[in-house]
């Protein structure tokens, strides 16, 4: 389809989303190369800038259409307020945002030419998403149509999330970042749709990387089948710069390639968030998984436009402007 035929999905975002989980104050700075172990090397001015996987998710959400409510805690810091206003200023809804004593969770994060990036994170006042947190949210929770959880909450904590809504009829997807092979049972049975790119996959299931890189001649019935195994009907693989692919045993056509949209990059920090965010849009909105993706293939390279996270989130009508030519 053309760029004007899949954007055309933005006029139908208008889905209820829950995200549960991080927000960060990003140190951020740019230098024409990433540093060697050990090396110094001079950057640009260091900006500080609002991000966090949960929160980056919640903002693209929300800047595409979609009524999205943030939980999650900030600290007692200065950055608290900055990232809070920032989601504000997203239109997300952070009334049930705690506040706890001591810092806010923060990254600080170098940008290479390319638009690569490293990340090192301090978790902060995240580690204080607690089980009790859900649990005194559960009500409002519910009320949404999805939930987005990432791995930067304690892991009991997500769990208990994923077990709460999936009880209540929330559709849960799961982004296991920062990666880990070892997702509790009780968090795969609770989820409904994993979101991984393409490493992650294969070392969660413990199958092989094609030669190559080449991903278009990778078995991705072998693929579809192990997900299965492992305890999802649906997933999306993120491929970087080579689009993504979903995998939906619920599908007459369970395997769907979606292609990258290529612009000039200039940082893809919280690219893959936007993507991520905008797919809880769109099931929330009742598209289809495949839809949603490939909705999200536009949102993020839109991102990858602009500098830092949040930041470079585009509305709909910016995302529709920029891909119009």
């Amino acid at each position: 389809m053309s760029a004007t035929e899949v954007l055309s999905a933005l006029d139908r975002i208008h889905g209820t989303v829950s995200v549960i989980g991080s927000m960060n104050a990003d140190y951020t700075v740019t230098a024409q190369r990433l540093p060697g172990p050990g090396e110094t090397i001079t950057g640009g001015p260091l900006q500080l800038l609002p991000g966090g996987k949960s929160g980056n998710q919640a903002a693209a959400a929300a800047r595409i259409g979609a009524t999205v409510q943030m939980f999650g805690a900030v600290g007692s810091d200065s950055n608290a307020d900055f990232l809070l206003g920032a989601l504000g200023e997203a239109g997300v809804n952070t009334t049930h945002v705690r506040r706890v004593l001591g810092p806010s969770g923060t990254t600080v994060i170098t940008v290479d030419a390319t638009g690569e990036n490293t990340i090192v994170y301090s978790p902060g006042s995240n580690a204080q998403v607690t089980v009790d947190y859900v649990e005194s949210v559960r009500d409002a929770l519910a009320r949404s149509s999805v939930l987005g959880l990432c791995l930067e909450s304690p892991i009991e904590t997500v769990t208990a999330a994923a077990r709460m809504c999936h009880e209540a009829g929330v559709k849960v997807l799961l982004n296991d970042s920062p990666f880990t092979p070892s997702l509790p049972s009780e968090l795969v049975e609770a989820s409904d749709i994993l979101l991984v790119n393409e490493h992650e996959m294969v070392q969660l299931l413990g199958i092989d990387e094609p030669e190559n890189d080449d991903w278009d001649g990778f078995d991705w019935n072998h693929a579809l089948e192990a997900m299965r195994g492992f305890g999802f009907e649906q997933a999306i693989v993120t491929l970087g710069g080579d689009g993504s692919v979903v995998l939906d045993s619920t599908s007459a056509t369970p395997i769907q390639r979606i292609a990258s949209v290529h612009v000039n990059a200039v940082d893809t920090t919280g690219c893959g968030d936007s993507f991520m965010g905008t797919v809880l849009a769109g099931l929330a909105s009742g598209m289809a998984l495949s839809e949603a993706a490939e909705l999200a293939s536009y949102v993020s390279a839109y991102a990858a436009t602009g500098y830092g996270a949040q930041a470079s989130y585009g509305n709909a009508a910016q995302i529709r402007e920029a891909f119009a030519k």
